[in-house]
C-alpha cells in the first residue's frame, strides 16, 4: 500500500485540540489509559520513534522483533504499533484473529516500501522471467508491504532482515541460480558483496523504466537489485566519512547496511540497528563513534552513553519523517478513542495476502 492509498484508508483525523495540550497533560492521560487497560493493551515501539512516544513502549526493537513479540503477547486485545504501516501489517499477519493492530497515524508510511508496489512487481517479474527463465528466486526485505511479502512467499521466496540477510541470501542461492532482491538495492548489494558476489555480477532493475541498468552480458548476472532505497540512510555520504577521517581520525565509523556500498566500504563497522546498539553498548569508555543511522536512535545512544563520544555521521541529518508521524498527540488520541470503545486506524491484511506473506516470513525464521 502506498502513501496515497494509506491516506485514503485513514478512517479518522485527529482533532486539532490535541495539538494544543501540554506535554504533561498528554503524558498523564496516556499513563492513565495504560493502567486502565493493563495487559489488554500492548504498545510496541520501534527504535526510530521519538522519545515522547518510546517512553510508553512495552517493548522496543526492530520491526520484525516487535511483530513477533506482539504475536507472543496473546493476552493483548489491542496492539497499538508505534512504527510505520508495513510494520503494523506484519504484526497483523503474525497476531491471532482476536487481536486488533492499530497504527496511531495512518500517514506513517515508509518511502522505501512504497518504491515497490505490487503492480510494478508483477509487471517486472514477467520481464525478469522472460529474460532469465525460472532461475530467479525473489527475496524481500521486511521493509516492504504485505502484498510484496505475499508475492515473494507465493513464489518460493522469503523475507530477510538486516540482521539475517547473509544467511537468507546464502539459502536463496541454494534454491536458484539468481536472486531478485526487493526493495532496497543497498542492503542487497552490500550483503551479496560480503558473500563474495562481485559487483559486475549485480544488475539494478529500474521498475519505472522496466529495464536493467547494467553494462555487459546479462547472463553473467547473479543478483538483480530492485532500484529502491531508504531516504534516511542514503543521505550518508563518502564526503561525510572523509570529513570525520580528516577531523577525528581516532573516531570509529559505524553504519547501517542500508547505506550505499561506497559508504559501507569506507566505514569501520556496518550492521543492523540491533548490531549498532550492541556495538555502542559494548564499546569501552572513552571510545569515539560516528553513527550512520536514523537521528532519533543516534540521539538516544548519545544520552544513554555519556561516557563515550557519539555523533551522527551526517551532522545535518533529520529524523525519519514518516516514522515521526507517530507522536504523543496521535498516540493519546488513538488511546482515548479506544477507551471510548472506538477502534480507529486498524490495520487489516486480507487472508490470502496474509497466508502467502506468512510463508515468506516462516521460511526466513526456519533458515536463519
Amino acid at each position: 500500500m502506498n502513501i496515497l492509498e494509506t491516506l485514503q484508508q485513514s478512517s479518522q483525523q485527529m482533532p486539532n485540540r490535541y495539538k494544543e495540550l501540554s506535554h504533561q497533560e498528554m503524558v498523564k492521560r496516556v499513563r492513565a489509559i495504560k493502567q486502565k487497560f493493563g495487559k489488554k493493551l500492548f504498545i510496541p515501539g520501534h527504535h526510530y520513534q521519538k522519545d515522547e512516544v518510546i517512553q510508553f513502549a512495552d517493548a522496543t526493537g526492530d520491526s520484525l522483533k516487535l511483530a513477533q513479540v506482539s504475536a507472543e503477547n496473546t493476552l493483548a486485545e489491542y496492539v497499538v504499533f508505534c512504527g510505520v504501516h508495513f510494520m503494523a501489517e506484519t504484526a497483523d499477519i503474525l497476531t491471532n484473529d482476536n487481536q486488533k493492530v492499530i497504527l496511531p497515524d495512518m500517514r506513517a508510511g515508509c518511502s522505501m516500501a512504497d518504491m515497490a508496489t505490487i503492480k510494478q512487481t508483477e509487471k517486472s517479474w514477467k520481464v525478469i522471467q522472460a529474460t532469465f527463465g525460472d532461475s530467479v528466486l525473489p527475496l524481500t526485505y521486511v521493509n516492504s508491504t504485505a502484498a510484496i511479502k505475499a508475492f515473494v512467499g507465493e513464489r518460493g521466496g522469503a523475507t530477510v532482515t538486516s540482521s539475517n540477510a547473509k544467511e537468507m541470501v546464502t539459502w536463496a542461492f541454494k534454491q536458484k541460480e539468481r536472486i531478485l532482491f526487493l526493495p532496497d538495492q543497498h542492503l542487497g548489494r552490500n550483503t551479496a558483496y560480503d558473500l563474495g558476489v562481485p559487483l559486475n555480477q549485480m544488475a539494478v532493475w529500474n521498475p519505472n523504466t522496466t529495464s536493467f541498468e547494467y553494462e555487459g552480458d546479462l547472463e553473467q548476472v547473479k543478483v538483480i537489485l530492485w532500484k529502491g532505497h531508504c531516504s534516511v540512510h542514503e543521505n550518508f555520504t563518502v564526503a561525510n566519512v572523509e570529513k570525520i577521517r580528516a577531523e577525528k581520525p581516532d573516531m570509529n565509523i559505524l553504519v547501517h547496511p542500508e547505506c550505499s556500498r561506497e559508504v559501507v566500504d569506507q566505514s569501520d563497522y556496518a550492521g543492523s540497528t540491533t548490531y549498532i546498539i550492541d556495538r555502542i553498548e559494548q564499546a569501552p569508555k572513552g571510545s569515539k563513534w560516528a553513527v550512520g543511522t536514523e537521528m532519533n536512535l543516534v540521539n538516544r545512544l548519545i544520552k544513554a552513553h555519556p561516557d563515550k563520544e557519539i555523533v551522527s555521521l551526517n551532522p545535518f541529518m533529520c529524523p525519519c519523517l514518516t516514522m515521526n508521524r507517530i507522536d504523543l498527540p496521535h498516540l493519546l488520541y488513538t488511546l482515548e478513542q479506544l477507551d471510548n470503545g472506538n477502534v480507529i486506524n486498524q490495520i487489516i491484511v486480507d487472508q490470502q495476502t496474509a497466508d502467502f506473506a506468512k510463508l515468506a516470513l516462516q521460511r526466513m525464521l526456519e533458515h536463519s
